[in-house]
């Protein structure tokens, strides 16, 4: 969440001593005095400039259904959140790559934890030649061969500011890495790209998240008949890190939200937290809850609610996928000329 202008301001010092350390070990890479260490495959990486959800699980999950369409075999690199390193594609305990070992339904092994290279090598020993470097625009101690950029038209640079008066984890200078910019959340918003376009003549694509399914949290496969949702009010609540984003989401996608109820991002929920959310429903007159499906790993094992809790399913769908496709196959081959299978 954004801090309010009052608290930026107070916390402008603080930003003025992070971004000059962000610059500096930027230099530092650049100038090869911090090393960055190349894995034997092809690394795509999926990151932004911003805290918070901006589409990368959703973009990530598409590039590994494309690269299994194409016959090749991708493995996902992922730091994880709270959970413990497991590098060999075993079951994952943090949220995001939980959600994405589900999604994929073990056709893509993960390799979790903190030191991505080694979680490469170890996976590389098992023939993998394609790797998804999720989050991984600042991990700059790991060589990429395609940098994918997302920018959330909503909220495309955090304000302005870095952090921890803003939301920026980067300057806005740093676009000069990218290979390819996806400005999510919109069909077109030249504002946004004229300010791309300061730092890179990198190619510009347009995508959504588009919602797949509403499925009820209860361990079971229910979910709500296709056109249902809008007869049913909803409390929505999320602890994801642009929590504006999905509630705006769930506007586009016609789904009725009488209340609304925010978290930290990654919060682990309490039998305590539903209960505040279900006499918040309640008052708000909803008859259910519904959630972001990294929120659903985050739920108690037991769900003890009266009301019922739905978690959305959702996909990222871009306007032109094949011209993003070649542009990150391109890419790849013009860094890489290897044939990688």
């Amino acid at each position: 969440m954004r801090p309010s202008p009052s608290l930026s301001v107070a916390l402008s010092p603080l930003a003025a001593v992070y971004g000059g350390a962000v610059r500096l070990r930027a230099a530092l890479y650049r100038h090869h005095m911090l090393r960055s260490r190349r894995l034997d495959g092809a690394v795509i990486s999926v990151g932004n400039l911003t805290v918070g959800g901006t589409g990368k699980t959703p973009m990530v999950l598409w590039l590994a259904e494309r690269l299994l369409a194409e016959g090749l075999r991708p493995a996902i690199l992922t730091r994880g959140y709270r959970g413990k390193a497991n590098r060999n594609g075993g079951q994952a305990t943090a949220d995001e790559p939980a959600l994405l070992q589900r999604r994929l339904a073990g056709r893509v092994p993960l390799g979790v934890g903190k030191d991505r290279y080694l979680s490469g090598q170890l996976l590389g020993r098992q023939g993998i030649q394609w790797f998804i470097l999720d989050d991984g625009f600042q991990h700059l101690g790991l060589v990429r061969d395609a940098d994918i950029v997302l920018v959330d038209a909503m909220d495309p640079f955090g304000g302005g500011r870095l952090l921890p008066a803003g939301r920026l984890r980067e300057p806005r200078s740093a676009l000069t890495r990218a290979d390819a910019v996806v400005i999510t959340r919109a069909d077109h918003a030249p504002a946004v790209e004229a300010i791309i376009r300061r730092f890179t003549n990198a190619p510009i694509f347009y995508a959504h998240t588009e919602l797949e399914s509403i499925a009820r949290v209860s361990g079971t496969a229910e979910e709500l008949p296709s056109g249902k949702s809008p007869e049913i009010k909803f409390l929505a609540f999320c602890g994801i890190g642009n929590p504006a984003a999905f509630f705006y989401d769930l506007g586009r996608w016609g789904v009725s939200i009488v209340g609304e109820s925010v978290f930290r991002d990654h919060h682990k929920y309490q039998a305590s937290d539903l209960a505040k959310l279900e006499r918040l429903a309640s008052a708000a007159g909803a008859g259910a809850m519904v959630c972001t499906e990294k929120d659903e790993f985050n739920l108690p094992g037991r769900m003890e609610t009266r009301l019922p809790v739905y978690a959305c399913r959702i996909r990222l769908a871009l306007l032109d996928g094949d011209g993003f496709w070649n542009t990150v196959l391109e890419t790849v081959r013009r860094r890489r000329p290897v044939n990688h299978r």
